[in-house]
């Protein structure tokens, strides 16, 4: 039997008032009920809300987690509580279901950076080098490259090609930090994240002197002096790993703001302190938006035939390369490698 509302406030107490949970439940027993009727799932990325990612949702991670993971669903609908191309991938690696997500205009500044026109000028420009596409791009600029990386599997990936040069789009800063790492050469593109742009060396510096001891995580969305600055640099899901290993009694993560939420609740233990950056795009996500798309099945996913067959193939062939290694580095091994 499904849990209730009131059954599952316990998962949320730490970050959610009771008072506030109230004005919720309404909608979290419909949409429980709903996610029955449908034969549905709901997939939340990290930087969804408590009330969305430890409430309604039933696989959550960052976007390499759900592309796996949405391979593996036994349901007929799938729900994507994120933004759109997220929900492409999971259109991409699901023909057959209906995908659906929450709000139509959740769109990602990464995707709306760049074209396929631009990738096939890249591609004219440096004949012969691999185009490697970050999974937040469109699936018509997906079709236009060889294969596709995460935040989470970038350098894996990277270094899987064994090539001294690639063609790493869309995202600069990120490209910046794998090149870094790897020692491979980026071509890039000047895309970047609304959100991971904006944080600054000078934003850890002042962190570091009003919260003496605190240990700064920091995505690698961020600019290369920001990484530099931090103690450790990773995914979504790699910085949740540090937090639950090494239990930090202080911590700051240099990311989206419902991610420290989400990250809170589960380790009640560790003091976050919160530089609060957020998604516009992820907070068209709600509770009520989710209801409705189930009730009303809006808006369903589709992609032209012949695009998703090109871009099912780069998420085909990151998906084949496997998960990169499970531990994450240290903060001191992490500083070593300049990442």
């Amino acid at each position: 039997m499904s849990p209730t509302a009131a059954e599952l406030y316990s998962k949320v107490d730490h970050v959610i008032p009771s008072v506030e949970w109230a004005t919720m439940t309404d909608d979290v027993d419909a949409i429980l009920r709903l996610k029955r009727e449908r034969n549905a799932v709901i997939l939340a990325h990290n930087y969804m809300t408590p009330e969305i990612y430890h409430g309604v949702a039933d696989i959550v991670g960052d976007s390499l987690a759900l592309a796996r993971e949405a391979t593996t669903v036994d349901a007929d609908v799938i729900v994507l509580a994120g933004v759109h191309f997220m929900a492409e991938t999971a259109k991409l690696l699901n023909p057959a279901k209906t995908v659906l997500i929450p709000d139509i205009n959740s769109g990602c500044s990464l995707a709306e950076s760049i074209t396929p026109e631009d990738v096939r000028a890249l591609r004219a420009k440096h004949p012969g080098v691999p185009v490697v596409t970050y999974v937040n791009t469109s699936a018509a600029v997906k079709a236009e490259s060889d294969i596709c990386c995460t935040s989470g599997n970038a350098v894996h990936i990277i270094e899987s090609l064994g090539v001294p040069e690639v063609i790493m789009i869309p995202d600069q800063y990120l490209a910046a930090n794998i090149a870094a790492q790897t020692g491979v050469q980026m071509i890039t593109h000047p895309g970047s994240c609304i959100v991971h742009e904006r944080f600054t060396p000078a934003d850890i510096a002042q962190m570091r002197i009003d919260y003496p001891g605190v240990e700064v995580l920091a995505h690698p969305e961020c600019p290369r002096p920001v990484v530099e600055a931090a103690d450790f640099a990773g995914s979504t899901a790699q910085m949740q790993d540090y937090v639950e290993k090494r239990k930090p009694l202080k911590v700051a993560l240099m990311t989206e703001c419902s991610m420290s939420d989400n990250v809170a609740q589960s380790n009640p233990d560790v003091d976050f302190v919160r530089p609060c950056n957020l998604c516009p795009y992820m907070k068209l996500n709600t509770l009520a938006k989710i209801r409705h798309s189930l009730e009303t099945m809006t808006t369903q996913v589709e992609i032209d035939p012949e695009v998703a067959e090109r871009a099912r193939a780069a998420v085909d062939r990151m998906l084949q390369v496997g998960p990169p290694p499970k531990a994450a580095p240290t903060a001191s091994e992490t500083k070593k490698a300049g990442t």
